[in-house]
């Protein structure tokens, strides 16, 4: 079967790929471990090596990869990955191109994980949505008239950034008090002491304390969200990442907590839901991004 696309979803601990077709029809996917420490050396020197172990024949013509931070206007470069030591400026797009022969692009995990959920996930019926991915940290993403938006330098949409308390804990963006120091699974652990699927199964078995807790998750959440939803007024808010595993626990005070902040003409319509497409969004979406690039590159006249 030709015509295939490589997803790649790089994290910190794991690496995930998987071998699509240009549809979103998964035909093979694999997880390894990121090398420790993830140099960038390492890590593409990996990537080329598992790519060429999941298409053997030679049938995928594209690569795209998700990483832990923003790339490039361009989607050529790893600009910086917190959590991925020596990734900066990475011309990750360049170096996979000349080891693998295929073309490559590069765009934040985020955004790639709501390509993904516009593509064939929760916000298919969207033409405007925003994504958070609750896990370690929150990643954000903005979709505009089913298009990716990533602003003037590539680096746009980073919803998790927001700052909800001026003298809050500081942040790895340089900044105090943003969403992520709030509701990521870190901020959990540092506030609670416990993990956030252990205080969910607390509340499930009805603590008192951990059903208090998730309310309050609910409300910050979307005390976060309210200012993107007043910028952007999308149709949706997708809520994806290991925490959305919990949303029946938070869901119901993030939307009252919404509609409290957020005034009616903003949020008309406003629906809140959880990502459809799990650990594949983030590949599902790489895939789309790259068949984008061979679609625009073939209407141009590139070779």
């Amino acid at each position: 079967m030709a015509n295939q696309i490589i997803g790649v979803d790089l994290g910190g601990t794991a690496i995930k790929l998987g071998r699509f077709t240009p549809d979103g029809t998964c035909l093979q996917t694999w997880t390894l471990p990121t090398p420790q420490p993830p140099h960038p050396d390492r890590v593409i020197t990996l990537l080329a090596k598992a790519i060429q172990q999941l298409d053997p024949a030679g049938q995928a013509i594209a690569i795209g990869i998700g990483t832990p931070g923003p790339s490039d206007a361009a989607s050529r470069v790893a600009r910086y990955a917190l959590n991925l030591e020596g990734w900066t400026e990475v011309p990750l797009a360049d170096r996979l191109e000349a080891l693998t022969g295929k073309l490559t692009v590069v765009n934040n995990d985020a955004n790639c994980a709501a390509l993904g959920e516009s593509w064939l996930g929760a916000g298919r019926p969207f033409h405007d949505m925003i994504l958070l991915t609750l896990g370690t940290g929150v990643g954000g993403a903005v979709i505009l008239n089913r298009q990716l938006f990533v602003g003037r330098g590539g680096a746009a949409g980073e919803l998790g950034l927001v700052t909800v308390d001026l003298k809050g804990h500081p942040c790895n963006s340089g900044n105090r008090g943003s969403l992520e120091q709030h509701v990521s699974a870190q901020a959990v652990r540092r506030r609670m002491g416990q993990e956030p699927k252990e205080l969910a199964e607390l509340a499930r078995k009805g603590d008192e304390g951990a059903i208090a807790f998730w309310k309050n998750y609910g409300r910050e959440l979307a005390a976060g969200l309210a200012s993107s939803v007043y910028v952007l007024t999308p149709e949706a808010v997708v809520i994806g990442g290991g925490i959305s595993a919990s949303a029946d626990l938070f869901f119901p005070a993030l939307k009252a907590e919404l509609e409290a902040r957020v005034t009616l003409t903003s949020r008309e319509g406003l629906q809140v839901l959880v990502a459809e497409l799990g650990n594949q969004a983030g590949m599902i979406g790489a895939v789309r991004l790259a068949w984008q690039r061979l679609s625009d590159q073939r209407l141009s006249g590139q070779d």
